[in-house]
């Protein structure tokens, strides 16, 4: 029953932390957490795509999340379709 329970402990610490990852963000590599409170982790320095022009999309007026002040419209590169896509950013 204990080696079950420990089990289930590292299981749902491994989701816990999952919750950020490194990406490109406007040309630089940095985190992004879904939850402000997640501690980042260090990215490892990486040269990102050329971010392409573009224009920024209309943003919607709404309240941060607990723990940011801000949240902006950020082109953040998707390695699996090989481009930027716009994102909502919280910092």
């Amino acid at each position: 029953m204990k080696h079950l329970i420990a089990g289930l402990a590292l299981f749902v610490s491994a989701d816990v932390m999952a919750v950020c990852q490194c990406a490109c963000v406007g040309g630089q590599m940095q985190a992004i957490c879904t939850n402000a409170l997640d501690l980042e982790p260090i990215c490892p320095p990486t040269i990102c795509p050329i971010v392409p022009a573009a224009i920024q999309p209309i943003q919607p007026l709404t309240l941060p999340p607990i723990g940011t002040s801000r949240c902006e419209q950020e082109q953040v590169y998707n390695e699996y379709t090989d481009e930027y896509e716009w994102q909502t950013i919280c910092y």
